[in-house]
């Protein structure tokens, strides 16, 4: 017998927390996280790894923008200040389908899929997409970037510009958790 989705696929977010985690800075507990959203009204709430990764489900009725609402509630219980954006599950999906760097990029730890919050944070990324950058190579999709960092993420060059180019508009995820956010996002919020 199949379970009842709880939640339409189109009612599926996750929320991408720039910086939080990283080092000593920025510490904010799964759990505290998870409690936080499902505070907020939102269901079927899980957390992916301890990098900011938060799937869940807006109901019909939620009012107001999901990533300023975490944002904001984040910061009033944890006093951590970090920059939120909000995909859903289609734009997530379409993200790791679209792919045009998987067949070349043979370590999914060091292809980025860095994600815009806004058509202007991508904008920004234009210009570096027109100049060489072997052996790393990006290519634009049409709310991400993909960065191929054979390299390593910390040492490229490639990565550097995108931060300095796109600033806080701007997050990553490695490709591994990319699938895995794609995986959360489809499946029943009850499991």
């Amino acid at each position: 017998m199949t379970a009842r989705r709880s939640g339409s696929a189109s009612n599926r977010r996750v929320a991408l927390i720039r910086g939080i985690n990283l080092g000593k800075a920025k510490r904010v507990s799964m759990a505290d996280l998870k409690a936080l959203v499902e505070d907020l009204g939102y269901r079927d709430v899980r957390t992916l790894l301890n990098s900011g990764n938060v799937v869940f489900t807006a109901p019909a009725s939620a009012r107001g923008d999901a990533a300023e609402r975490i944002k904001k509630a984040m910061a009033e219980r944890t006093g951590v200040s970090a920059h939120v954006i909000v995909l859903d599950a289609e734009e997530v999906a379409a993200a790791v389908e679209r792919d045009p760097l998987k067949k070349s990029a043979v370590n999914p730890a060091l292809l980025l899929v860095a994600v815009t919050d806004r058509p202007a944070d991508r904008a920004k990324l234009a210009p570096l997409a027109k100049q060489r950058w072997a052996p790393e190579a990006l290519a634009l999709g049409k709310r991400v970037a993909y960065l191929w960092c054979p390299g390593g993420i910390h040492a490229s060059p490639l990565a550097l510009s995108v931060w300095r180019a796109a600033g806080e508009g701007v997050t990553a995820r490695n490709w591994t958790t990319m699938t895995k956010l794609k995986a959360l996002l489809a499946e029943d919020g009850n499991r």
